[in-house]
């Protein structure tokens, strides 16, 4: 008999997972549950979730509740008579009342190496602070934020230059595999859930926009440790005034060097071809791709050809 399973997740990341279980002949999916469709963009236009986009073409049923805090979610689900619930990157807590629902309980797919990073952002962080190691949990679900025990774990090292693309690609290389074994493991009883460590808890939080503004006065490596974990969200920007009006700059890329200046923090420097800005601990860093707002993509070198005040203007104090 198949292990009846409802998949729980809403973004890209959790697709393969769901492929994977999919693809097992022991598995039957018998619900996607994701959250509803939003309005995204300028224009907000409504949008479908990519586990929804998937499911559709998988040919799997989909639910999306405005909240499983209520007697039609918790019915729904109950009926289905699901084993098990699998649940990665849903992006909402889940209430008791769902989680006391499968009778071998729900198990989630955690990036990072619990209990270190609980929360919604553990890949940004473990660039954000030079991790050299990070990794995956497979744990089960309680009512707190990602602190119920851990069925299985595995490590992934951190290149100097890793970002949060590359660092995810890497997660998903092992990650559904690594759920799909630990699945049937636990429901065969031969893993057991290890408590997690409470002396060793980190959090992150939800990441916002502003919290991609650069802070000039970072040492330069810092600087670059936020560029690559927030490289796809939330970004990281800076401004400067040009002509009594205030621009916003995107960062895509840059290096940070060994080179030391003693001009102020926050200069911007021209040498060889290249744009440096000076940092808290007098490194330079080098800013490689950039795009104002409203604009495309560009070489910050081109962008500094066409805005050359920018090397009389100090970043920090604009």
């Amino acid at each position: 008999m198949k292990t009846r399973i409802v998949f729980f997740g809403t973004p890209a990341f959790a697709v393969p997972f769901l492929n994977t279980l999919v693809a097992d002949q022991n598995i039957e999916i018998v619900a996607v549950v994701t959250q509803t469709d939003k309005p995204v963009g300028r224009k907000q236009v409504m949008t479908k979730p990519e586990v929804k986009i998937a499911a559709e073409t998988l040919a799997v049923p989909i639910l999306q509740f405005s909240t499983l805090k209520s007697s039609e979610a918790e019915q729904t689900l109950r009926n289905l008579h699901a084993d098990v619930f699998v649940v990665v990157a849903y992006g909402k807590l889940i209430p008791r009342s769902i989680l006391d629902i499968p009778e071998n309980g729900c198990i989630n797919v955690h990036p990072s190496l619990l209990p270190k990073y609980r929360g919604p952002s553990p890949i940004q962080h473990a660039l954000l602070n030079g991790d050299s190691v990070t990794g995956v949990s497979i744990m089960l679900l309680d009512e707190g934020m990602d602190t119920g025990p851990i069925l299985a774990q595995s490590m992934i090292e951190l290149d100097p230059q890793e970002t949060f693309s590359s660092l995810e690609k890497k997660i998903l290389t092992i990650a559904p595999i690594l759920l799909n074994k630990t699945l049937h493991a636990f429901l065969q009883k031969s893993v057991s859930a290890i408590p997690q460590d409470e002396a060793h808890v980190s959090v992150t939080k939800l990441l916002e926009r502003v919290d991609g503004q650069i802070d000039w006065t970072q040492d330069a490596q810092k600087i670059d440790q936020k560029i690559r974990a927030f490289e796809t969200w939330p970004g990281t920007w800076f401004s400067w005034n040009e002509n009594e009006q205030v621009i916003r700059v995107s960062i895509h890329k840059a290096q940070p060097t060994d080179q030391l200046f003693e001009e102020p923090i926050g200069t911007c420097i021209s040498e060889s071809n290249h744009l440096y800005v000076v940092c808290g601990d007098k490194h330079i860093i080098e800013l490689i791709e950039i795009q104002p707002e409203g604009k495309n993509k560009m070489p910050a070198i081109d962008y500094l050809r066409g805005h050359k005040t920018l090397l009389t203007t100090n970043l920090i104090s604009s």
